[in-house]
């Protein structure tokens, strides 16, 4: 699993997975679902991200090695 923000757009991407063959579903006007043929989430894209979360503030847990 990867997080990315980028700044200059305030856009934050999550990607679960990697897939060639995805369908892009838009759950609303500034969220971004992309789904493969099997119906797994691969990415999910939430743009204006600082004024819907705290893109500055990143708590992880759970993670096991």
């Amino acid at each position: 699993m990867k997080i990315s923000y980028f700044e200059d757009t305030d856009t934050l991407y999550f990607e679960f997975g990697n897939s060639i063959d995805t369908e892009t579903r838009d759950l609303d006007e500034n969220t971004i679902l992309d789904m493969d043929s099997l119906g797994n989430i691969v990415s999910i894209t939430m743009e204006h991200a600082s004024t819907r979360t705290d893109v500055h503030n990143l708590t992880v847990s759970g993670i096991h090695a």
